[in-house]
């Protein structure tokens, strides 16, 4: 891998033999967040969902960003930062359709993406939650389209660079087709991570137009070449509560117990001899 340096801060490794230009990044250097940059998910399959919040976002002082899980009417809950949203999961529009019938259209309102791009390597630094069993993370990217059209290559994709449900582990690969009874995934692996001396761990994936790879650490741990996406995708940090979707939130039990996941950076590179 070859060293990237970003000043005053921890430098990238990127693949050998290319040349590579960052094209967008957040190094959370705070003391807020950067809203140009990141929006808050909200809502599921079109309804707000109260495993989601905006609260729970800090920043150390020292250039990481921490997702706290929060208290919420007895439970937990926690936040989902995106650079664009999907199309399903906004709620629908109230206003009345002329033909007095009910539709899905017209959907809700997508706000504008404030980071969606095709291609490049996605780079990100963090350090896990300590109960992936309560609350999981992860960093990702996804269409605002997914499953929307026949060929999951031009309605695009769900790239799991990471998520960790497990002490220990983290799974990685790309979902397609929509979800549900549709849903098709390619390239997932799950993997044992190697200890780090402070805890940290890189994941990474390398998008060209015919391949994804991705890393942990500088060593590749999944390639997949199925239905590689060919749209823009935005960025996603997320972290969510166990038990919200089989409609078992987790509950305090009168303590509150503090887990957060750190991240880092999250920095997207281009490769100068593919067109975005």
């Amino acid at each position: 891998m070859q060293k990237y340096e970003v000043q005053d801060h921890v430098p990238s490794f990127l693949p050998e033999g290319r040349q590579w230009k960052l094209v967008w990044h957040d190094e959370f250097d705070g003391p807020e967040l950067d809203r140009s940059k990141w929006g808050f998910r909200l809502n599921f399959w079109g309804r707000p969902f109260d495993a989601y919040t905006d609260q729970g976002i800090r920043f150390d002082g020292k250039s990481n960003l921490e997702i706290h899980r929060v208290e919420r009417n007895g439970c937990y809950a926690s936040a989902q930062l995106q650079t664009g949203a999907n199309s399903f999961d906004n709620p629908p529009e109230e206003e009345s359709w002329k033909y007095k019938r009910t539709w899905r259209w017209p959907l809700g309102t997508i706000e504008k993406p404030t980071f969606m791009h095709r291609f490049g390597y996605y780079e990100c630094r963090c350090k896990f939650q300590e109960h992936p069993e309560e609350m999981w993370s992860a960093f990702w990217t996804q269409s605002p389209s997914i499953g929307a059209a026949y060929d999951p290559e031009w309605c695009g994709v769900e790239s799991d660079i990471m998520e960790c449900f497990k002490t220990g582990t983290a799974t990685t690969g790309n979902i397609m087709n929509g979800y549900g009874s549709r849903v098709l995934s390619s390239g997932r692996v799950r993997y044992d991570l190697k200890e780090t001396p402070d805890g940290y761990h890189v994941f990474a994936m390398d998008w060209t137009p015919s391949k994804y790879v991705f890393y942990c650490d500088g060593e590749i741990v999944s390639e997949d070449t199925l239905h590689v996406s060919q749209v823009p995708q935005f960025i996603l940090l997320t972290t969510e509560v166990q038990g919200y979707r089989k409609g078992e939130p987790l509950k305090l039990n009168g303590e509150f117990r503090d887990d957060a996941f750190i991240v880092d950076y999250v920095r997207v590179f281009d490769d100068a001899e593919i067109s975005c």
